[in-house]
């Protein structure tokens, strides 16, 4: 029985647990398991950073600030719209009715005046030439035979005077010799005056072959051809609307100007030989030097506004008729103490980076990737840009159309271009 006893006592002691042992090792899956959590949350802690850290920022868009250089000493006193337009533009065509018969044009073509510009076709011309130079020829037949009867009637004439007088010939008969030569002379005055109108219908004739061929009657480049072999031409509209009136136009683009409408409120700051400056629509970076040649007398009643001609001072292959120009008329300054200002660069920024705060202008500069609202002084209007007398430098990077949430010194990022 004790036996028994201390067996049993034995046994729990084996069961007991024995909390000084180390932890057994953990498994390899468990460990990796593990290394797989850290990441996880690793890559959405660095994910959650990325959209609701860093791009958190705005993203906007900018320009940079730029210098016209010099700009002559001159500032800018109003602003109008207008188009090119030119002073010598003619719709060639011929001066009589007839089919075409080879048109040597083509659009954006040089011509030079006088070039040959197309035919028509010359049959009946040539034929009304003909008969005329056959009349002609007739007239003058006409004159040598009155000639030469004249010829024996002056002689018989002179013959019967001398024996008139000595009476071997009647009175009568010396009479009516008298009378035939001057019928004769007479009738040599007519003849050569129909030889003479004779002429004049083979010149006529000659002008009319002459008017089959149609030529420039300036230099300039074709902007449109009208017509086709084939194809009849007329001076005048036929009405039906299948004659045409012109063979093509042509431009003297040596005459290109711009004309602009200026608001009546506003004429009396133009003046005449006062220096423009002009923009093309199609080439908003280009600016040609220009000045205003007159000022139209007249008013439009239904737009109140005056015509402005401004001759452009550069010419160029991409000014082109009916172009849209903005045009900046500009005042001289005068020389003396103003100079070295006078000489200073022209700083322009662009109209959408301005803002308003107060009576203040501001606009936002980007740095290092920060918005950083600067006060500004501007000045006149040039196209799209105003003139920037102190605040920003050439060279600065604005902020286009500012957030209403933009505030100074946050942080923003700019839009890629799309």
């Amino acid at each position: 029985m004790n036996q028994s006893a201390h067996h049993s006592a034995d046994l729990l002691k084996e069961l007991r647990i024995d909390r000084s042992a180390p932890p057994p090792p953990a498994s390899g899956r468990g460990l990796w398991i593990g290394l797989g959590v850290t990441a996880t949350v690793l890559v959405l802690g660095i994910a959650g950073w990325a959209l609701f850290g860093r791009d958190k920022a705005l993203e906007v868009k900018t320009a940079p600030v730029v210098a016209t250089g010099s700009g002559g000493g001159s500032a800018s006193v109003l602003d109008a719209t207008g188009y090119v337009v030119a002073r010598r533009m003619a719709t060639v065509s011929a001066k009589i009715t007839g089919k075409v018969r080879e048109v040597l044009i083509e659009e954006g073509q040089q011509v030079a005046a006088g070039q040959i510009m197309a035919t028509l076709d010359p049959i009946d011309a040539d034929a009304q030439r003909t008969l005329a130079a056959s009349q002609l020829s007739a007239a003058r037949s006409q004159i040598g035979s009155v000639q030469a009867q004249l010829h024996e009637a002056e002689a018989n004439a002179t013959r019967l005077s001398g024996l008139v007088r000595q009476q071997l010939v009647s009175k009568a008969q010396y009479d009516q010799a008298i009378a035939q030569r001057d019928a004769l002379r007479a009738q040599l005055a007519t003849t050569q005056r129909n030889a003479e109108v004779a002429g004049g219908q083979l010149r006529i004739a000659e002008h009319g072959v002459d008017n089959t061929v149609v030529r420039a009657p300036f230099a300039g480049v074709v902007i449109a051809k009208a017509a086709q072999p084939g194809e009849i031409v007329s001076p005048l509209s036929a009405g039906g609307g299948f004659t045409r009136t012109g063979i093509g136009t042509i431009v003297d683009m040596e005459s290109l100007e711009v004309e602009v409408d200026v608001a009546e409120a506003y004429i009396g700051r133009v003046q005449p030989k006062m220096p423009v400056e002009a923009v093309l629509n199609a080439y908003p970076d280009w600016r040609i030097p220009a000045e205003v040649i007159a000022i139209i007398p007249t008013a439009d009643r239904g737009k109140a506004t005056v015509k402005v001609r401004i001759a452009l001072m550069q010419r160029d292959n991409r000014i082109v008729p009916d172009m849209g120009v903005r045009v900046s008329f500009l005042e001289q300054h005068k020389p003396g103490a103003a100079a070295q200002q006078a000489a200073k660069p022209v700083v322009l920024v662009p109209a959408a980076a301005l803002l308003k705060d107060g009576e203040q202008d501001i606009v936002f500069v980007l740095d290092d990737e920060r918005a950083q609202r600067r006060a500004v002084r501007v000045g006149s209007n040039v196209g799209d840009n105003r003139q920037v007398l102190a605040g920003v430098v050439a060279g600065d990077d604005v902020i286009l159309d500012p957030p209403a949430e933009l505030k100074d010194g946050e942080r923003v990022r700019v839009a890629a271009d799309k």
